[in-house]
């Protein structure tokens, strides 16, 4: 178990790359809260898309990254399970390459696909990981598609298939390699859990921490400010929420006496003064979020579980807007909560069945359902649905903003909307 060091943390703050301010490099953009800026109608339709590029392959949930004028994501062939690296013209849509690797297939979660992972990018590369029961590969890519490195992590052990994404920090990459040890079928063992980090110019492993592995667990890490420097924050059913240093894997602190009973595939946020998680399964009727005090004296401050008040996510990240918390609950419902106290200020049914996460834009929330619709909310205390938009096909993706437009995923395309 992560152990508490003792170091006070009086600013709690979102950090971010310089570079992320203008560009959406990783899973859920900035630091991953899911905030950005663009010029986008709260409904439109199909003559409003700038683009709708037809993507390789006929599957996939990888959300798009941008670096100025390109696009970079995931798709994958169904049937043989190949996976393609593709990259787009960000302001006209055009195809620029598309990279194809053969795999294996195999197992999948029902709501899974063989590109489930959103790439992480800088000034440089492009990163992407996908694993098979026998091996788990960590790629790094020119902006113009030629391979620069390709790392194999080992053997992958899950019930549902690869599904976390990598980040990019001070001239490393860092993937939580999250793997199963329980509910494991015969002849199978239990994989080992790493928080790891590698050089993105060679691929040369810098760290690894070893975490507790209990299921798989998919949330991505942040980077959280304190007064001794950046923290690394993450989540997992064996560790809880726990914070490391992200130039070494040290551990810091960690509230983790099981703190999830369950799976952690939302990734955490900070707000009010708290970082939050969720757990959950498709059972849905246990979910719950916790809001955990970081630092020193890390302790659960409180714990919001599903009720006829409240509907807790399971897949769907959580999203703040100042002292606000959104929660998008996978079987269509939304609640507002405050982050300070954890007052609840409303639940709706929106009947949005949910696989994505939402992002924010100014005032506004977007998130896609399942059947292809873009919803529309206020981020307020009180409920408004401004909008609903459909984009022609299923998703299970994560909206992009970058270049001021927001670029959708569907299963097989890519859309742009917004900007001028």
């Amino acid at each position: 178990m992560l152990k508490s060091v003792a170091f006070p943390i009086v600013v709690l703050c979102f950090v971010a790359c310089q570079a992320e301010a203008s560009e959406w490099t990783r899973f859920r953009g900035p630091n991953g809260t899911g905030v950005g800026s663009a010029s986008v109608p709260s409904e439109f339709s199909v003559k409003d898309f700038r683009f709708r590029t037809e993507l390789p392959g006929d599957s996939g949930c990888s959300s798009p990254v941008i670096w100025g004028d390109k696009a970079f994501l995931m798709s994958a062939d169904s049937s043989n399970a190949t996976r393609f690296v593709i990259c787009v013209d960000a302001n006209s849509g055009d195809l620029l390459w598309s990279k194809s690797f053969a795999s294996k297939s195999h197992h999948l979660h029902s709501r899974s696909t063989y590109a489930s992972c959103t790439p992480a990018v800088d000034e440089q590369h492009v990163y992407v990981a996908w694993s098979t029961p026998e091996q788990t590969l960590l790629k790094a890519f020119t902006h113009d598609g030629e391979q620069v490195w390709s790392k194999d992590l080992g053997t992958w052990q899950s019930q549902h298939g690869f599904g976390t994404s990598p980040i990019v920090y001070n001239g490393m990459v860092i993937l939580h390699n999250s793997q199963q040890a329980d509910k494991l079928g015969p002849g199978e063992t239990p994989g080992s859990s790493y928080m790891m980090a590698f050089d993105t110019k060679t691929g040369q492993e810098k760290w690894r921490t070893e975490l507790v592995s209990r299921n798989v667990c998919y949330s991505v890490p942040f980077i959280y400010e304190g007064t001794n420097g950046d923290e690394l924050v993450c989540s997992s059913t064996g560790n809880g929420i726990f914070s490391l240093d992200p130039l070494t894997g040290g551990k810091n602190w960690s509230v983790d006496d099981g703190l999830f009973s369950m799976r952690t595939v939302g990734s955490p946020i900070a707000a009010g003064g708290h970082i939050f998680g969720s757990t959950g399964s498709g059972r849905y009727s246990s979910n719950y979020i916790v809001a955990v005090k970081p630092g020193a004296d890390a302790n659960l401050a409180y714990k919001i579980s599903n009720g006829s008040n409240f509907k807790a996510p399971y897949v769907p990240c959580l999203l703040a807007d100042g002292d606000l918390v959104f929660c998008l609950y996978d079987k269509g419902f939304a609640s507002c909560i405050d982050a300070k106290s954890g007052e609840i200020h409303w639940t709706k049914r929106t009947g949005a069945a949910l696989s994505g996460s939402p992002v924010r834009v100014d005032d506004r929330i977007f998130c896609i359902d399942e059947a292809g619709t873009l919803w529309c909310w206020a981020a307020s205390t009180d409920y408004q649905l401004l909008g609903k938009s459909d984009l022609l096909e299923a998703s299970r993706a994560t909206p992009a903003i970058a270049n001021g437009r927001m670029y959708l995923r569907t299963d097989t395309h890519l859309i742009c909307v917004g900007g001028k």
